[in-house]
């Protein structure tokens, strides 16, 4: 498998991209495998860029990407079979639904082709049932939304996981973190800090990493009291705790907890606490197809007609309206 003993060299990896993919999360895991041919001085890796149908695909920032060839388990002619297979895509993966895609996908499961994705193409996976028992990274910013889709899949913020014959990360420079450490478990550690050497990286980040900055630098705050407030609401979306047991919580009053958060944030905490929870429902509206009744209730709304209300005052447009202006309606078929 990818990341195992390999025989046989060159070992062939194939690069899947979906529309709207994410540039850097795709080059971050290519370079790699460039940099351990040229630094092992032979070819360890050679790789080939698919689409559904061949023609050019173009990324979330814009640029297009011609790639080698449409959908194929093999490479040209009697070329060796890929040992692996990644799925790269970014922005509205959640959306994204092709039955050629998914059909080639489980393909290649049952010829024991190793399956990888980076950033949200663990939600493509998911949807083809491709990682149900098997743990999953996907980024920060739409860990929430996975979870109300697939309940039952493990997800995590690391970095990235690699589980028996799936490598998934969650996107960005996170995928030259683990294609780096698949080269070491492959090629040893040697080959693997010289080509993070290339990369001009002086630390390896491993797997459990957390992926967001940690909160202090989130906040701008260093308040040990104010971290441990905002920490709380965060974990309490959906049931939010009330100012008082808050403040308890952090051992402080009520008073003290609000000149704290006007100090430090310039808002009061029931203000700030509801547009965390504001935020978290403008991503559940935009990455889920979830009835704005059931988005209410997991950011803690007790009607609708009070989260529409507060929703309006914080974006200036009303729950529904917020799917249309986003595109985040209809699946994308191709």
């Amino acid at each position: 498998m990818f990341g195992g003993n390999t025989k046989q060299l060159p070992e062939c990896i194939g690069f899947l991209v979906v529309p709207d993919f994410s540039m850097i999360a795709f080059t971050s895991a290519v370079e790699p495998l460039r940099l351990a041919n040229r630094t092992a001085g032979k070819q360890l890796y050679e790789w080939r860029v698919m689409s559904q149908d061949g023609d050019a695909v173009i990324a979330s920032n814009g640029v297009s990407i011609s790639p080698d060839s449409a959908l194929t388990p093999k490479l040209d002619g009697d070329g060796p079979m890929f040992s692996a297979i990644v799925l790269c895509s970014g922005v509205g993966a959640e959306n994204y639904h092709n039955p050629a895609v998914s059909s080639f996908l489980h393909r290649i499961d049952r010829q024991g082709v190793d399956i990888g994705a980076l950033c949200t193409g663990t939600h493509i996976l998911a949807k083809a049932g491709l990682v149900s028992g098997y743990r999953c990274a996907m980024h920060w910013e739409n860990l929430a939304a996975f979870a109300e889709d697939f309940p039952n899949i493990e997800v995590g913020a690391n970095l990235y996981e690699i589980d028996r014959n799936r490598f998934t990360c969650s996107g960005g420079t996170a995928a030259l973190d683990m294609m780096v450490h698949l080269i070491a478990l492959e090629h040893g550690e040697e080959l693997a800090l010289k080509v993070s050497e290339q990369c001009l990286i002086d630390y390896i980040r491993p797997a459990d990493v957390v992926q967001r900055n940690a909160l202090r630098a989130r906040i701008g705050g260093h308040h040990p009291k104010l971290v441990a407030a905002i920490k709380m609401m965060e974990e309490n979306l959906e049931e939010p705790l009330s100012p008082d047991i808050l403040a308890q919580s952090v051992g402080l009053s009520r008073r003290q907890l609000e000149r704290l958060f006007r100090h430090h944030i310039g808002r009061s905490p029931t203000h700030y606490y509801l547009e965390l929870r504001l935020q978290r429902a403008r991503l559940l509206l935009i990455q889920t197809d979830l009835p704005v009744v059931d988005v209410a209730v997991a950011c803690g709304f007790v009607s609708a007609s009070h989260f529409s209300k507060s929703y309006r005052q914080q974006f200036d447009r009303a729950p529904r309206d917020e799917r249309r202006h986003m595109g985040g309606a209809p699946a994308l078929v191709q």
